[in-house]
């Protein structure tokens, strides 16, 4: 969490330069790039592996895609690595492998779905796959190379919050909205489907780290308490410090309602609670951020027949009813039977039937993934995306600048927050809301806007891990001589 100041409110000018105190953690100025090539090559044995393990399952022998799709994909990797040494070479280690690692597990599976459907071994949707991860390691290289220092995006903070509401809201525009499964996501340019919510979600939380480490202060200062009888139950800012903000979430999460993209609104509000908490360390605005999303529930049942549809499905996917109706429950029934034949060890790639799942390369990837993999698989991808979400909030910890540890900090909720919405679908924690999960996924949107995080992370961890220039060090150590 982000240490509080004693001193007079921050200025807009003193948030944008570098704080005075040390970080609490300090990263080593190392670059370890050898290790961060052991760990890809790791990652592409094992993505070869696996398509290799699936096409022996699902044909008898060895596939060309192994070596087609496997190398292909391992050349790409490579690519991004040596870009990594010469644009970042002070960046995390880890970040990287566990991308890598992810998209790989993607792809293999991908890949098997797709021979099992077609019932041959190429097919365009592993293509598409590939050509979509391609464009998301691109875009994380060309990030890295133009955005040299993250601390210019605080400057855009109220138009941040515009271009993601018009994000939002391009769905619902006639000529080029895409209407399919009965939700606004979509739109359609050049022949292409794209999904504007998955960037909207990078930029909203550009403007809520903006906003928090400008407004921090003063939204962690009491301005009215709440209480019944002699006890204090909370404590609320003012209005005219929170109101902006408000306002701008409620419009973005509003337009996700409207457009059936429950998912996105589920995420968003739970980074924008974890944000705003780390931000100012006050558990006042979590009571109120879940009272005022209990409420929201509430209405929006009332309201919304889709989001009736999901609390139905939730509480009763096992009643033949809501099982046989027409976008009822049985893609989750499917899912969750699938994931318990699975068991401890899975029934190997390519051994099971995952593949009669509808959606099950995209909203049920995660499900495949259990059913062959077991158990055991699946927590083994969990940890490396922890693992990803680690690192993430070290580079946060680590950083000095209070914009740079509330952007890494949003970021790594992101992707946590993603994961668990998901999972927490799949398994009936929460209603089902048909998210992807990160890299693991098909889809070009969700996967592009995946790599751009992870340049974002890249390089705010190769800024903190940089050591000082020399000039600077030799000025400090000059001072300390004349001490």
């Amino acid at each position: 969490m982000l240490p509080r100041d004693r001193g007079d409110p921050m200025s807009t000018a003193a948030t944008e330069a570098p704080a005075s105190s040390e970080a609490p953690t300090d990263l080593p100025p190392v670059k370890r790039r050898n290790a961060e090539l052991a760990l890809i090559c790791v990652t592409i044995v094992i993505t070869m592996s696996a398509i290799a393990v699936a096409g022996l399952n699902l044909n008898g022998q060895l596939p060309g895609a192994m070596w087609g799709y496997g190398l292909l994909f391992g050349a790409m990797a490579l690519a991004t690595h040596l870009a990594l040494r010469w644009i970042a070479p002070y960046a995390d280690p880890l970040i990287l492998p566990c991308a890598l690692f992810l998209n790989g597990i993607g792809v293999a599976m991908i890949w098997r779905l797709d021979a099992a459907d077609s019932g041959e071994i190429e097919h365009a949707g592993i293509g598409m796959q590939l050509v979509w991860t391609a464009v998301g390691m691109i875009l994380c290289i060309a990030l890295l190379f133009f955005l040299k220092e993250p601390r210019i995006l605080q400057r855009y903070t109220y138009i941040s919050a515009l271009v993601a509401i018009v994000l939002i809201a391009l769905p619902m525009l006639p000529v080029i909205g895409i209407s399919e499964y009965g939700a606004r996501r979509w739109i359609g340019l050049a022949g292409f489907t794209v999904q504007p919510s998955e960037f909207a979600k990078i930029v909203l939380v550009i403007f809520l780290s903006s906003y928090l480490v400008t407004k921090r202060q003063v939204l962690s200062l009491a301005a009215k308490e709440i209480k019944i009888g002699r006890f204090k139950i909370m404590d609320l800012p003012r209005a005219r410090d929170f109101m902006p903000m408000v306002v701008g979430w409620v419009m973005a999460i509003g337009l996700l309602v409207v457009t059936k993209d429950l998912g996105s609104s589920l995420l968003l509000f739970g980074t924008f609670l974890a944000m705003l908490y780390v931000a100012t360390q006050r558990s006042s605005w979590v009571i109120i951020g879940l009272s005022v999303f209990v409420l929201a529930a509430a209405l929006a049942f009332q309201l919304f027949w889709h989001f009736e549809q999901r609390v139905n499905i939730w509480f009763n996917a096992f009643d033949r009813e809501v099982y046989d109706a027409v976008g009822g429950s049985a893609q989750l029934v499917q899912g969750q039977i699938g994931m318990a034949y699975g068991g401890l060890f899975g029934t190997g790639l390519g051994g099971g039937g995952a593949h009669n799942i509808f959606a099950a390369d995209s909203d049920f990837i995660m499900a495949s993934l259990a059913e062959e993999l077991g158990l055991t698989g699946l927590m083994a991808i969990l940890v490396v995306v922890f693992l990803l979400v680690q690192r993430g909030m070290r580079i946060a910890l680590a950083s000095r600048e209070l914009f740079i540890k509330m952007l890494a900090s949003g970021l790594s909720f992101v992707v946590c927050f993603q994961v668990f919405v998901v999972l927490g679908g799949l398994l009936r924690l929460i209603p089902l809301t048909g998210m992807t999960t990160p890299f693991l996924a098909a889809g070009g949107s969700a996967l592009m806007a995946s790599w751009l995080m992870i340049g974002l992370l890249l390089r705010m961890s190769d800024n903190a891990r940089r050591p000082a220039p020399k000039a600077i060090q030799d000025e400090g150590a000059t001072q300390v001589i004349r001490r």
